[in-house]
């Protein structure tokens, strides 16, 4: 299992603002879109998606609710209609897609990783918000202990940028950069180099940092 950091070590952002339907149904709709282009490459293999929700005027009453789909059941014109009646009184918020992705390592060998790439949509009435986001050092060309890993780097980062430019041409739109953290920020289709010092990126594994 590789290091995840706490927070984002890159990510990716899309304001859609043009909305043909329902606000839900346009975020599964998207979502499904995206979830065959990160499947395509190995990014994402779709198991489940997580949803918050909160219920205006009830102070408290607000939680997250977990539903098993695949990448044919996320596009299915019922799942609206399921998600809805989990809690039927309830606003439902920001949607997270979750499932299992390929890295390879220095030799080439494959491996899986649950939530190698995290896929939030925020839907709002008059617009959709969606982030495609990494927690993990192997797009990077250090790792998080600050090691250069060339060969992982090659191995993987062309992958996260091939997939990148074609979420845009799905969703016509470019996307945007989202804020650096402590563990990294994204440049492009990439993750920015770390500064080296002595043949060494920072260390970035300290447990007391967020």
């Amino acid at each position: 299992m590789l290091m995840r950091a706490p927070r984002e070590s890159g990510s990716w952002t899309w304001m859609l603002d043009d909305m043909p339907g329902p606000e839900l149904e346009f975020a599964l709709t998207t979502a499904a879109r995206m979830s065959v282009v990160l499947a395509k490459h190995e990014l994402l293999e779709l198991n489940s998606v997580e949803w918050h929700w909160s219920h205006i005027g009830r102070e408290g009453a607000a939680g997250h609710s977990r539903l098993a789909v695949h990448a044919s059941s996320l596009a299915d014109p019922a799942l609206p209609d399921r998600i809805r009646a989990v809690h039927p009184q309830a606003r439902i918020g920001s949607f997270t897609v979750l499932g299992t992705g390929t890295w390879f390592d220095a030799d080439g060998a494959r491996h899986k990783e649950y939530r190698l790439v995290e896929l939030l949509l925020v839907p709002d009435e008059t617009d959709l918000w969606v982030e495609l986001s990494v927690h993990h050092d192997v797009w990077g060309r250090c790792s998080f202990r600050g090691e250069p890993q060339p060969i992982i780097h090659a191995n993987n980062a062309p992958r996260l940028a091939a997939a990148l430019r074609e979420l845009e041409q799905v969703l016509g739109a470019a996307a945007e950069p989202g804020e650096p953290t402590y563990y990294g920020r994204a440049v492009g289709h990439g993750l920015g180099d770390p500064d080296i010092i002595d043949e060494l990126g920072p260390d970035v594994t300290h447990a007391t940092r967020g």
